[in-house]
């Protein structure tokens, strides 16, 4: 099984948003899925699980590198609604992520972000 991932932008901050499972055979789409975020956008990149069933280590490690590849890029990686096993993502030698209860809050954390202003999605993010 492979995740589906859908990114937005709204101002200076992007949100990109998994659903399915984070495991080893969905980390190259989910490091194709930041590729887009890091190519289209400016500003911290939220991303948002709230529809990710779980995460592997490897899954976990993803979102480490990933961190670690915007911040190369003069951005940062702030995660919503971490998976309800209470795991959470390795600090490695990265800056520390901002773990937001849900993507409301980590909207409420950028005020003014306003409304979104374009968006992407892979070709089966779940509508409803």
């Amino acid at each position: 099984m492979t995740i589906e991932w859908r990114y937005t932008v709204q101002q200076d901050l992007g949100v990109l948003s998994l659903a399915g499972f984070l495991g080893a055979d969905a980390v190259g789409r989910f490091t194709g899925a930041v590729g887009w975020a890091v190519a289209r956008g400016t500003g911290p990149v939220v991303l948002d699980l709230t529809r990710l069933r779980g995460w592997s280590a490897g899954g976990q490690l993803a979102v480490a590198e990933a961190a670690l590849r915007l911040r190369s890029a003069g951005r940062t990686l702030e995660l919503a609604a971490i998976p309800a096993d209470g795991s959470l993502v390795p600090g490695g030698d990265g800056a520390p992520m901002p773990v937001h209860p849900d993507l409301a809050a980590a909207l409420a954390a950028h005020r003014g972000a306003g409304a979104e202003q374009r968006a992407w999605r892979s070709d089966a993010w779940p509508t409803a």
